[in-house]
């Protein structure tokens, strides 16, 4: 497989106390991609900015097999075998090499921060419960995407493990399909800019009673696929759009109940880039675009709701607008006078613009896609899911993913209020899609 051009080590001849040539070998370092370099600067134990994803599996997890599947995989896995180092200008990956992290039976609340130094100075965790594995990721090492990726490989050496005879089928190693690319795609496909895209209006801020200290809420809105597409088609959407929709409207009824707001309610929607600029790099390659619905009279309607949201999402779904997104980014990191800054003054000013930003949005909707698993696996896998960690205002979140006939719609919340959820479930019913949920037990309290 084709390396990482920016994955350098060195070799370097130097004499020992014996007079001896010896040859020293560096660790391989490799540069953050361009979204990345935000992300160690404002995590911490309220804001983790971490995400999970789950495999369901049809039978109760081995951790042993679990264990032993890790320990073969990360040496091959490469974009996951690094740890964060501090450099005087940016911050950088390098090689890790040690033992891969203990899996651990799950034993607290999802998306909590992962002290590296803890983890034998990885960056993501391997968890499971009974049928299921966990992964959970520093968003530094990877998007959405990358942990797809892993967390497949992870689940099919497992598989191997517990079932020998899949490796006659499908062989040992990682499959065919799985990139190793690791290129910074925002940095190959940037073009000049110089106009920011992004909107920094402060929002409608979704309030309400806090649950205990660490704890986090998760719903999973388990639906048919089929019904799904058929209640979007209805109102000319895709599914995304209407997802999206529907929880702007659930928004609307229960916070706003029906009153006119002086902020907009806006939805931030992640982009993978990957289809519009032909990029397989497992790094992070995504941009936000915001959903936004503003009030002109009282009582709206879920039809005028989607309406708009439909409208505002396709508006932004171009590739040049897409571009011009990363592109002002890329451009700020290009700049001659920031890349000359002391690391210590670049963290000031990215915390400083982050604060300024991060209230232009009252929530965040992703959408991970339809996960597909290799035909030797599939009737090991039932089921995938995700979930996201909070940001500064935006205290409850909700992901998207499908795995064969089945869609899941998964909230992660810090308030013990569930109105907005119920909302959403009852315009779902209300357009003919069967729902089952699941929660983690929090509400139960």
């Amino acid at each position: 497989m084709k390396k990482d051009k920016e994955l350098k080590s060195k070799n370097k001849k130097q004499k020992n106390r014996n007079g001896e040539s010896v040859r020293l070998k560096y660790l391989r370092w490799q540069r953050l991609d361009n979204s990345a370099h935000l992300f160690p600067v404002i995590a911490g134990e309220r804001m983790s900015n971490t995400y999970r994803i789950s495999a369901s599996l049809t039978e109760d997890v081995n951790p042993v097999l679990l264990q032993s599947a890790l320990d073969t995989l990360l040496p091959l896995y490469e974009p996951f075998n690094v740890r964060l180092r501090k450099g005087f200008f940016w911050n950088y990956f390098e090689e890790n090499g040690r033992k891969a992290p203990a899996v651990r039976a799950e034993n607290g609340y999802p998306c909590r921060f992962i002290h590296s130094k803890f983890n034998r100075d990885y960056l993501f965790t391997v968890s499971y419960y009974k049928n299921r594995i966990n992964i959970e990721v520093f968003h530094v090492l990877a998007d959405g995407m990358g942990g797809i990726s892993f967390l497949k490989e992870l689940v099919y050496h497992y598989l191997r493990l517990a079932h020998p005879e899949i490796e006659a089928v499908t062989g040992s190693g990682l499959t065919s399909g799985t990139s190793m690319n690791q290129e910074d795609s925002f940095l190959r496909n940037y073009k000049k800019s110089s106009k920011p895209k992004y909107v920094t209006s402060k929002a409608y801020t979704i309030k309400g009673e806090k649950l205990r200290d660490n704890q986090l809420g998760v719903i999973t809105c388990k639906m048919n696929l089929a019904q799904l597409k058929a209640a979007a088609h209805k109102y000319g959407s895709s599914i995304n759009e209407y997802l999206v929709g529907v929880y702007m409207y659930s928004i609307y009824r229960a916070c706003l109940h029906g009153a006119l707001s002086k902020k907009d309610i806006r939805i931030a929607v992640p982009v993978n880039l990957r289809s519009y600029f032909e990029s397989v790099t497992v790094k992070n390659f995504f941009v936000m675009i915001s959903a936004e619905f503003s009030t002109w009279k009282e009582d709206h309607t879920f039809e005028e709701i989607i309406a708009k949201t439909n409208e505002g999402l396709r508006a932004q779904m171009s590739k040049d607008h897409l571009e011009s997104i990363f592109s002002y980014n890329v451009s700020n990191q290009k700049n001659v006078f920031l890349k000359s800054m002391p690391m210590f003054l670049k963290n000031i000013a990215m915390r400083i613009v982050y604060s300024r930003s991060a209230l232009a949005n009252s929530t965040t909707m992703t959408n991970i896609g339809n996960i597909k698993v290799d035909e030797a696996y599939k009737k090991y896998v039932s089921d995938f899911f995700a979930i996201l960690s909070m940001s500064k205002g935006q205290y409850i979140k909700a992901t998207i993913c499908s795995y064969d006939d089945t869609m899941n719609v998964t909230f992660s919340s810090i308030l013990r209020n569930v109105d907005i959820q119920q909302c959403f479930v009852k315009q779902l019913t209300s357009d003919g899609i069967d729902i089952s949920l699941e929660t983690n037990g929090v509400y139960y309290g």
